[in-house]
């Protein structure tokens, strides 16, 4: 199997809503984007799957260890052997795969954030440091796009973690600030109840009309600060924000039933709004 086949494997078995935007790219931007997203995919399979964190730490070092060899011209790992030719092309840097890393370390020695600045710490590294690598090899000519991209990072991010949040709190993870649970008056175990009505107060749902509403906030911020004229370069970025969207409107339409499943779209939706997406985008 070749590095590319390796990354091109691992981005399918994904299942992400990303790879449906990765479709309306050309090939050597497509080929780019896959390399990273399944870097992506490997840093963030460590700290999910193994389940002793001394031992993913040990994995993480490594990584880092890679990334420095990788810019040396030595790659090792099949997925560094398939990203490093786009590297200079598009403007990634080593600093951009190590910030990915130190974010997915953070899962390792904490599981719940006091306030929402520590968590925005957390969403820059693991997404907004990704939007803004992606953001690079979908076209970008403008510096504020580079907010932009930021921003529209912390707010899918913010998304994923409305959607998972059951799923989150049986693994041992709060990424829902402790500030916001004590405002709402919603106890850390009222996050484990999957059987309903149980766990979804009035007092949980109003908790999660908050963090929606925030996320909502996040994504009209990060819209207004695209500039036009790299509109269309971003639209495989629009597309995933579209796709995004209209996942935290089901959330909202569900009354926020996400203790005991995981509410997702169809393949077919997705692709539907990339393609409404990419004509208005044109």
């Amino acid at each position: 199997m070749t590095p590319e086949q390796y990354v091109q494997d691992k981005t399918a078995r994904s299942g992400s809503s990303f790879t449906t935007a990765f479709k309306f790219l050309s090939p050597p931007r497509r080929a780019a984007i896959t390399a990273f997203y399944a870097f992506c995919r490997e840093i963030d399979d460590v700290v999910d799957e193994v389940r002793d964190p001394g031992v993913a730490a040990t994995k993480l070092a490594w990584w880092r260890t890679e990334i420095g060899r990788a810019y040396e011209g030595q790659p090792q790992h099949p997925v560094t052997q398939a990203l490093i030719p786009h590297t200079t092309v598009y403007g990634i840097e080593a600093a951009h795969l190590l910030g990915v890393i130190e974010g997915c370390e953070m899962d390792l020695t904490q599981t719940r954030y006091l306030d929402y600045a520590g968590l925005q710490r957390y969403c820059h590294l693991v997404a907004g440091v990704v939007g803004e690598v992606a953001a690079r090899i979908f076209g970008q000519s403008q510096a504020q796009t580079t907010n932009y991209a930021h921003g529209l990072g912390q707010a899918m991010q913010l998304t994923n973690i409305i959607r998972d949040v059951g799923e989150d709190a049986r693994r041992g993870r709060i990424y829902l600030p402790i500030a916001d649970l004590q405002r709402f008056d919603v106890k850390a175990h009222e996050l484990l109840q999957r059987d309903p009505p149980w766990g979804y107060s009035e007092r949980f749902r109003a908790l999660m009309r908050f963090e929606a509403q925030r996320a909502h906030e996040l994504y009209d911020q990060a819209l207004a600060q695209l500039p036009e004229v790299d509109r269309r370069t971003q639209r495989p970025g629009l597309m995933m924000a579209a796709i995004y969207r209209t996942l935290l409107r089901e959330i909202e339409a569900s009354e926020f039933q996400v203790l005991h499943q995981r509410i997702s779209l169809t393949p077919l939706r997705k692709v539907w709004i990339a393609m409404v997406t990419n004509w208005k985008a044109r």
